[in-house]
């Protein structure tokens, strides 16, 4: 089995370092809530053009007060990725940074978020995490880009861990940032660069201080690709794309104790029925209970699956699959963004490769059990393989989201 990079790379056709070898759009879906399912409109509002745009835009968006959206694009720009905030329904781009694979970093994968501060936080594939504010001078220019600040570049050793990819930054209530990264830590497994970590960013003398909370080693997962979530009482969850039982990902929560963390995995799955390869990962319902997440294959149609995970004692979780999807054209079709959950109790994702045409959906999946495709992607000018994860805006009708073209 690839590993997730491995299969990115061979199904896009692309490197790392390439420029633009894909197209991509960023796209609206208008969901009108108390009409029918099928009462929405579909509406791209930029096709990236692999110049200071950027091109390859693998992560979801996040939104401001304002409806503003921000975004990362992997490639384009100068060549290394870019972040760009999309205006308000005029939809204008402005690029607000472009990496320029040095200090700064490259190639970013996970969306932004907006910290305690209100100011721009990330990673690049290359490098570590950033943040980014406007320049403190008034910008009199009608293109006005931020000011990037590398709070910590990540040195791929047995200290730490590198190469962060989907996962979103997560922020306590004393600024401590969380996150994941794909490789590094215990350099003994898989072939000498590590199962992926969980990593903390501690505020310290002006800058951050790193430190490994955990560690992977296969048995109990490998490459943790989506970031973090914390309970009410300060434990981390999250997923892994491999490792486990049998090899095919796991479920995992993070429990403080006496001078470190200890491990709980709450699902290994099989990749049969129950699914497998998780790239997306986990939320918790509204009342802080129940674990809900997706894989990208597996499940009774074999085209991934989207999942609930209820605690039953301590450490024993019990697994119970709510919709299998069916496969298209290809593995790993599945989910590959983290799930998003509406005031009622519905849920709302994307697939990689389902849908009626092989090329994605947005989906949503009710309390009941009833489950509806909101839009099919042809690989067309609507573009196809969306990973990212969908965003409300503040009136709850608006799935805006990026998705990769083949084309």
């Amino acid at each position: 089995m690839q590993n997730p990079r491995q299969l990115r790379n061979s199904t896009f056709g692309l490197s790392l370092g390439a420029a633009l070898v894909a197209l991509a759009a960023a796209f609206v879906l208008i969901v009108v809530m108390p009409q029918p399912a099928q009462a929405q409109t579909f509406t791209v509002i930029h096709n990236f053009s692999g110049g200071e745009d950027g091109a390859s835009p693998y992560a979801g968006v996040t939104l401001d007060g304002a409806g503003n959206v921000y975004g990362t694009a992997n490639s384009g720009g100068i060549g290394y990725g870019t972040v760009y905030k999309l205006k308000n329904r005029v939809w204008t781009l402005d690029p607000l940074y472009e990496f320029t694979g040095g200090s700064d970093g490259a190639n970013p994968e996970a969306r932004v978020i907006f910290g305690p501060n209100g100011t721009l936080y990330g990673t690049t594939v290359t490098g570590g995490v950033f943040n980014l504010r406007p320049y403190p001078t008034v910008c009199k220019t009608a293109l006005c880009p931020w000011m990037e600040t590398e709070l910590y570049y990540f040195q791929g050793g047995s200290s730490d861990g590198f190469d962060p990819e989907y996962g979103d930054l997560k922020f306590d209530g004393l600024h401590n940032i969380y996150g994941t990264t794909f490789y590094g830590g215990n350099i003994n497994y898989n072939n000498g660069y590590g199962a992926g970590v969980v990593y903390k960013l501690a505020p310290s003398g002006g800058g951050y201080e790193e430190s490994v909370l955990y560690a992977f080693s296969v048995s109990d997962g490998e490459f943790p690709i989506n970031g973090v979530i914390f309970d009410g009482s300060g434990n981390i969850y999250g997923t892994t794309y491999q490792g486990g039982l049998s090899n095919s990902g796991t479920v995992f929560e993070l429990m403080p104790v006496r001078g470190g963390w200890t491990d709980c995995t709450l699902n290994n799955f099989r990749n049969g029925t129950d699914g497998g390869y998780l790239y997306a990962g986990v939320i918790f319902d509204p009342s802080g209970t129940n674990l809900y997440g997706a894989t990208s294959n597996g499940g009774t149609g074999e085209g991934g699956t989207v999942f609930e995970l209820t605690p039953i004692g301590n450490c024993s979780w019990t697994l119970n699959t709510l919709y299998s999807f069916t496969e298209t054209t290809a593995p790993q079709c599945g989910p590959r963004g983290s799930l998003v959950l509406d005031g009622a109790g519905n849920l709302y994702g994307t697939t990689y490769c389902d849908g009626a045409h092989g090329f994605g959906n947005i989906f949503k999946l009710t309390p009941q059990g009833s489950y509806t495709s909101l839009y099919d992607f042809t690989g067309g000018n609507d573009g196809g393989n969306p990973i990212g994860t969908v965003a409300f805006d503040s009136s709850g009708m608006a799935l805006p989201l990026e998705s990769v073209s083949h084309n």
